[in-house]
């Protein structure tokens, strides 16, 4: 049976993390996704010296029956230019219980997200 847009947009609400390394980079992403249609995007970078960059972005998302869409609206606190705002589209399946994939069929990309805290530090 199929799940309706509304009963997805309350399983999505709530913050899921998203760990990955690449090339000795290692990338914790925590993503918020609030109530009101607001999200909070918070990136921690480790290189492989151990240099710390942290990252915090917003904007507003959306589920429209297939994909999560999400439109940044502040990257590191500055609206981003005009001439490129920033989205991110995922088409969104539940595989496992507190989990969810996310295929970015414009970049090729797949990505997996698990439920969290909602104090969990990135």
């Amino acid at each position: 049976m199929e799940q309706g847009i509304q009963d997805v947009e309350e399983q999505l609400q709530g913050t899921w993390l998203r760990e990955y390394a690449v090339e000795g980079v290692k990338v914790r992403r925590l993503l918020t996704l609030r109530l009101d249609g607001s999200f909070l995007e918070r990136v921690r970078v480790v290189d492989e010296a151990g240099g710390i960059t942290d990252y915090s972005h917003e904007g507003t998302w959306l589920y429209d029956g297939t994909n999560l869409k999400r439109r940044y609206t502040l990257m590191n606190g500055k609206p981003p230019s005009r001439l490129n705002l920033p989205f991110a589209t995922f088409q969104v399946s539940f595989e496992r219980s507190g989990e969810f994939v996310g295929i970015d069929h414009i970049h090729g990309h797949r990505v997996r997200y698990r439920r969290v805290g909602p104090d969990t530090q990135p």
